[in-house]
């Protein structure tokens, strides 16, 4: 055996043998780095990748000896390295291949990295006085990390595996954590090391448990826990991931060679291979990062924060911890929770701030990990510091989790759900002024945009910016409103969320999120909120900005909220505004001596009802558009009634009706999904699609449910998203899956299988076909597999936008003519849109049987009563929805569900022949008291079946 393999055997048993300490003989020698031209960063010990821990069991000892074996070569390698770039530091040496003689030639880090693997290969001669205390300190370099001296507490870094990047900061920058931990190796001699401990990483966790289970004493583990996660400067240094340096690169290029036996052309190749390679001109420094990347090694991270807490990993071949430490831990976040918010209240440069967005990075694993214990200490106090980052922060937090740890992103969010529950249910004060409730909100925001950057996004090239412009007319109307209304000032549209723009992501643009984003819900607080109290403080956030509300605004955080709550909010913007307009009018029509006309009042024939509808809005939207803000009231002429709401809610049903039916013209009905689609084909002009976006504009306004039936692309079209190929799925499936199969078809021959240019035929109302151009010559241009994609994406394009622009842009405009001021967009997605058009799908009559209340003599218990649910329960679907428009005046299940309805079953007088009657206002339902079941079922299906036209109220 020659005498190098024996000083590599000599290395790797010194390694193996101090598996829990690193600081063997050889590492005394380890050279450090230096602040050289390229910035090389001295952390070329050995990783807990480089160099594992001893095996629990004896399974895998040859792998550990190989690996360890493997280590001592790098490392031999790397002593070469420095020898070359700095040199021993003895200016007597006669060595010619060190620095420190004199007779190395000056040269790049790339070139003396395949140098040193040279050297190795010759069994040079390797200077045994090169020591890291005499190499001179980086820590000033602009582009490296601030770096330990290596002097008498070098030995103790290493010691505790001080291996990566994070063992080479300076240990005056905290108060470290000193420990008594006594190693395997020098437990059978009885002599116990003293180590400082200036930062956690997986090998010195899985050191400190090893100790602490041998010696039956948690105190080193629980002083290092609590002195590292109480300090912010410790915590930042923890977890980093190892620089890449010149060696790390030279040996991934030949990592299977005998590294003995490499030629000379070998060496110039590896060297030429770092020459080109991009990093290697930087090896060592730290890059500007990137918004969604993070030097913490999040891995290695999880992997010892369960072996902290004693919990099982199969992948990890460490011990099982048997002293957890929950209570230092969630003690030690506390304290270093408020030490951040400090922090961050004072500090303003970035570098700090990233510091702390590592910690942040460093924390929210440790806590996503531990039990429930977090929820009342660290984690609370957490929320209280993550909420004081700045928005550019917020987002490259975002940003990593979404990139970096989508695990936790679950685990975080069920945690702020359960501290806002638990918060809301004893709370005796508005949720907005609870600062735990709020924080957490805060929180769980940038937990909401990570779960929409980790899932599938629409592109922004989909988005339509053409948001409606304010006239001058309009200002001025607007400034009467302002003056006319004292508590809520009106404006135009909501201000752009700061962490939207940052981010350059909406909501609207999440097509598949890592979480269903309905997750986010809390309905414990939905229920709770006082929305009239939140309504009022998003109003008054549109102030002078002197004079602007402080206080917190859920309606600016809706994600948090159900639809229920959200449409309460939608419906108190609503009504303000219908009032604001009635007083305007008295007002106005006051000075000028006309007749006042608060309301927006149709007078409309049942016969002709979709024409005289149509003209009056024409009318009104000509005259005073700022009259379809006003309260609608509908009369049939001829009828007796008054419309309290239920009117509206018949009229909207007739028309929609009408104007949906194929047989009309402007829809066509999609056959297999049963959906409404615009006619491309329609005679109709734009002013009557207008007409028509007005109708469903004022249906929302008015808080009115419509039985339309659109797919989920009309309102992300709506909402200002482009329709396109993902959004077949539900408009066209067919269609979809052909395409899609398509586009998975990885076949050479495409052209002969399918046959397709960029010609599509589709058919006109009278069934001739038609043919359409997807591009510029595009009968002549067959779909290959390289234009595949744009074939599917131009398709999409002309069925979901090009072939109907003009019907839904009239159709948009005249949605946007009534709904532009309101907070539809801040509040709602597009499947909550459809919600809120739409209602519920969910027919559940127990709720609405739980929520009625009962007037004139009638009791839950009253006989007539119990009859009357057991008819309604064992009647079919299409009857309970004949019973719900009887009495509502709308077959449409509200959002919320049934529950929401609030009907009232009122006494009408003793047995008798009379059909039920309703108050479809107020949902009151009129009942006799029937003597038998059979006589109720009877009369109330007659009633029930043939209600349309009885000139209800």
């Amino acid at each position: 055996m020659s005498s190098e393999k024996q000083k590599i055997d000599d290395d790797s048993r010194a390694s193996q043998g101090s598996s829990s300490s690193s600081c063997v003989e050889d590492t005394t020698t380890e050279p450090s780095p230096s602040s050289s031209e390229c910035g090389i960063v001295p952390t070329l010990g050995v990783s807990p990748t480089d160099s594992p821990t001893t095996p629990i069991s004896s399974a895998g000892s040859c792998e550990r000896e190989e690996e360890m074996k493997r280590s001592a070569v790098k490392k031999r390698i790397e002593r070469y390295f420095y020898q070359l770039l700095e040199g021993c530091g003895n200016a007597t040496c006669g060595n010619r291949f060190c620095a420190s003689s004199g007779k190395v030639p000056a040269l790049t880090p790339d070139q003396a990295a395949a140098r040193a693997l040279q050297l190795f290969a010759e069994e040079a001669k390797l200077c045994t006085s090169v020591q890291p205390s005499k190499v001179a300190r980086t820590e000033d370099h602009p582009s490296c990390p601030s770096q330990a001296d290596f002097s008498s507490d070098s030995m103790a870094c290493r010691e505790t595996g001080g291996g990566g990047e994070s063992s080479c900061r300076p240990s005056s920058a905290i108060s470290p954590s000193k420990s008594h931990l006594k190693s395997p190796s020098s437990s059978q001699s009885g002599v116990e090391v003293t180590t400082t401990t200036t930062h956690l990483d997986e090998e010195v966790i899985d050191n400190l448990v090893r100790s602490c289970i041998e010696r039956n004493s948690p105190l080193a583990l629980i002083r290092s826990v609590g002195a590292i996660f109480s300090s912010t400067d410790a915590v930042a240094r923890s977890f980093r991931q190892r620089a890449v340096t010149p060696i790390d690169l030279l040996l991934r290029k030949a990592p299977q060679k005998d590294l003995r036996n490499l030629t000379k052309e070998d060496l110039r190749s590896l060297e030429g291979d770092l020459d080109k390679d991009e990093d290697s001109s930087c090896a060592g420094r730290e890059p500007v990062p990137e918004i969604h990347e993070t030097d913490v090694d999040v891995k290695s991270l999880r992997r010892a924060v369960k072996q902290l807490f004693g919990l099982e990993d199969e992948e990890a071949n460490q011990p099982k911890n048997i002293f957890p430490v929950f209570e230092p831990m969630n003690n030690a976040l506390q304290t270093l929770a408020t030490s951040l918010k400090i922090d961050l209240e004072v500090t303003i440069q970035k570098e700090a701030i990233e510091d702390i967005i590592r910690i942040f990075v460093v924390v929210f694993e440790v806590i996503s990990i531990a039990p429930a214990e977090f929820l009342e200490g660290g984690l609370t106090k957490m929320c209280c510091a993550a909420a004081s980052l700045p928005v550019w922060a917020q987002a490259r937090l975002a940003w990593i989790w979404a990139r970096n740890s989508t695990p936790i992103l679950r685990p975080i969010l069920e945690s702020l759900q359960q501290i806002i529950t638990l918060q809301v249910i004893p709370s005796m004060i508005p949720v907005q002024d609870n600062e735990v409730i709020v924080n957490a909100t805060k929180l769980m925001k940038i937990v909401y945009y990570a779960d929409i950057l980790a899932g599938e996004i629409d592109s922004v090239q989909l988005r339509e910016e053409d948001a409606p412009t304010t006239t001058a007319a309009d200002e001025d109307l607007e400034a009467t409103a302002r003056w006319s209304f004292d508590d809520v000032k009106f404006t135009t549209t909501a201000k752009a969320d700061p962490l939207v723009q940052e981010l350059g992501v909406h909501p609207i643009d999440a097509r598949k999120p890592f979480m269903a984003l309905s997750e986010f819900y809390n309905e414990s607080l939905s229920d709770t909120i006082e929305m009239d109290y939140d309504y009022l403080n998003y109003k008054n956030m549109h102030m002078d900005e002197k004079n602007m509300n402080k206080k917190f605004c859920f309606m600016l955080y809706s994600f948090i909220l159900t639809p229920a709550t959200k449409t309460l909010a939608l419906y108190y913007d609503s009504r303000i505004r219908m009032y604001s307009e009635r007083r305007i009018n008295y007002f106005t029509t006051h000075l000028s001596g006309q007749a006042p006309n608060p309301y927006l009042k149709l007078k409309v024939r049942r016969e002709h009802l979709i024409d005289d509808a149509l003209i009056e809005l024409e009318m009104i939207t000509m005259e005073n558009p700022k009259d379809l803000k006003k309260q609608l009231v509908v009369e049939f002429m001829g009828e007796q009634g008054i419309d309290e709401g239920g009117v509206s809610k018949e009229f909207f049903q007739l028309i929609v009706e009408q104007i949906f039916n194929p047989d009309y013209g402007m829809f066509i009905n999609q056959e297999d999904t049963d959906t409404m689609w615009f006619n491309s084909m329609s005679f109709e002009n734009e002013a009557q699609f207008t007409l028509i976006g007005i109708v469903l504009g004022l249906a929302i306004y008015n808080n009115i449910i419509l039985a339309v039936n659109f797919p989920m692309v009309v309102y992300r079209k709506l909402l200002g998203i482009r329709g396109s190929f993902p959004d077949l799925q539900d408009w066209n499936p067919k269609l979809f899956r052909s395409l899609k199969a398509m586009l998975e078809d990885d076949e050479p021959d495409m052209e002969t299988v399918y046959m397709q240019t960029f010609e599509i035929n589709y058919q006109d109302v009278f069934g001739n076909v038609l043919k359409h151009e997807l591009k510029s010559n595009g009968r002549d241009l067959f779909v290959t597999q390289e234009n595949k994609r744009e074939f599917v994406d131009l398709y999409s394009e002309y069925l979901l936008n090009v072939s109907i622009e003009r019907q839904f842009s009239a159709f948009r405009k005249g949605f946007r003519m009534v709904t532009d001021e309101s907070p539809l967009g801040l509040l709602f997605r597009p499947e909550e849109v459809e919600l809120l058009v739409c209602g519920s799908k969910e027919f559940d009559f127990e709720e609405l049987q739980a929520a009625t209340d009962y007037d004139a003599g009638y009791t839950a218990d009253t006989p007539v009563i119990r009859n009357f649910w057991e008819i309604v329960h064992a009647l079919p679907i299409e009857n309970q929805r004949q019973l719900l428009e009887f009495t509502t005046g709308s077959d449409r299940v509200p959002v919320g569900g049934l529950s929401r309805l609030k009907m009232v079953i009122a006494r009408n007088g003793p047995d008798s022949d009379s059909l039920p009657t309703s108050h479809t206002c107020f949902n009151v339902l009129l009942l006799p008291e029937y003597d038998t079941k059979e006589k109720l079922k009877r009369l109330l299906l007659k009633a029930i079946s043939y209600c349309k036209g009885f000139g209800m109220l």
